[in-house]
């Protein structure tokens, strides 16, 4: 009840009035709580306009690759000062922070407060890690959002951070048998199962790809396509502003500094019809080539209110107009996406023919082709610039980046409309205005 009488005291001057409680319950909690005091979904909004001030990731390292030496947490402080330090302002001012991290085993206790103090904020910054699986990154950025729009802050950071190179393998408690154990590797365990139906969720893009008749070649030429965007992107510069180098140390050796994605750059076009499928042997579509692949890497936002961008005279890259959530059931969280836009193209009165650009997370290929066909948008205002498949997913990050991305790649007035799905059937989206 706090966080709804918080979000109350932003509303001054608004009558409440009565509403049905059956309509109440069918509407849900916020959006009946919000008519009860008089205000709906789009008067929220204006109300309380949240801002972007800067949008800052790191490269995307391969697995085991050029920052596979880096602990997500250290990734995490460099994305969080780099968002920091292009907003402007002085890092005290960021009184909290949310960052989404997945596979947490072995990094030590609460990551993101390492990332935070890592990063040079005062040890009175509060911190939160948020694990909604792939949706992670993007679900923080929603999470700070909400806690402009209630008062609770005027400024905060929100990302995502991600080192899948370093992720431990386990095993159970309890004596040793005779003959050694197995050990189970976490990446597959804790970010890739479904434990509903307990396969990989690479068995479920299979699923989906027969569900809406989505065929090998469709996703091999789709998965050559995201690569060859995004080599276009890095090429023209499109990426470059988007990027905090990082400096890796080795041993005996002079300081490398990272500074570009080293994902999309590993591809051999000749391979890709060749390749097996890796999830089902027969009649099977998903392979590596048309997949996303296991990264490292971490991204970060500074939020604000329009108020608080005008006391300390920065000028917003963004808006954060609206965003929602969706859940289907698990084994078709590939389109769960489809069932989150539709929430804010309604609450916002948009129609798909005024977003410019759409990003939706290439966790497999098939993901994007599902969702583009249920939601009859336009496949060339579609990751545009490449995306998981070519670029990576570290799966902690991948919600924030593509946030970082439309806030970079929008030009002046433009909206853009991202969605992620993630494990268990779940999706998130997010709509911004480029400013």
């Amino acid at each position: 009840m706090v966080s709804r009488l918080s979000c109350a005291i932003t509303f001054p001057g608004i009558k409440p009035r009565l509403t049905d409680p059956a309509a109440s319950l069918r509407m849900g909690v916020l959006p009946a709580f919000l008519l009860f005091l008089g205000i709906s979904p789009i008067q929220r909004s204006l109300r309380v306009t949240m801002v972007i001030a800067s949008a800052a990731r790191t490269p995307i390292g391969s697995f085991q690759g050029s920052l596979s030496s880096l602990p997500a947490t250290k990734l995490g402080s460099i994305a969080i000062k780099g968002a920091i330090d292009r907003a402007g302002i002085p890092a005290e001012e960021v009184k909290e922070v949310y960052m989404g991290n997945v596979l947490q085993a072995g990094q030590g206790q609460a990551p993101a407060r390492q990332a935070v103090l890592g990063a040079g904020l005062p040890i009175s910054t509060d911190t939160t890690t948020v694990n909604k699986v792939c949706a992670s990154g993007m679900k923080s950025i929603m999470m700070a959002a909400q806690s402009l729009m209630c008062g609770s802050q005027d400024i905060m950071v929100a990302g995502g951070m991600e080192s899948m190179s370093n992720v431990p393998y386990t095993m159970s408690r309890g004596s040793t048998p005779y003959g050694g154990v197995n050990l189970e590797d976490l990446i597959v365990k804790d970010g890739l199962t479904d434990v509903y139906n307990h396969i990989h969720m690479g068995n479920c893009a299979e699923n989906t790809a027969k569900k809406f008749t989505i065929s090998r070649e469709e996703q091999d030429t789709y998965a050559i396509g995201s690569y060859t965007k995004s080599k276009a992107a890095w090429d023209s510069g499109i990426l470059k502003k988007e990027i905090v180098p990082v400096t890796v140390s080795k041993k005996g050796k002079p300081d490398t500094e990272v500074t570009e994605d080293e994902e999309y750059k590993r591809v051999d076009f000749s391979k890709v019809p060749k390749l097996k499928a890796v999830f089902q042997k027969e009649n099977g579509t998903v392979t590596a080539a048309n997949a996303s692949t296991l990264n490292d890497g971490a991204a970060a936002l500074v939020l604000m209110t329009t108020e608080a961008a005008k006391r300390l005279k920065v000028k917003p890259l963004a808006r954060i107009v609206a965003f929602a959530d969706a859940a289907v059931d698990p084994i078709d969280f590939p389109i769960a996406p489809a069932h989150a836009v539709p929430k804010i193209l309604s609450e916002t009165g948009l129609k798909k023919e005024d977003i410019a650009m759409w990003e939706i997370n290439e966790a497999f290929s098939v993901v994007v082709l599902a969702n583009i066909k249920m939601l009859g948008i336009d496949p060339q205002k579609v990751n545009i610039n490449g995306g998981a498949v070519s670029l990576g997913h570290p799966i902690g990050m991948s919600g924030a980046r593509i946030v970082v991305h439309m806030v970079h790649a929008l030009k002046q007035g433009q909206y853009g409309l991202a969605g992620i799905c993630n494990g268990g059937g779940g999706a998130s989206a997010i709509l911004i205005e480029k400013l």
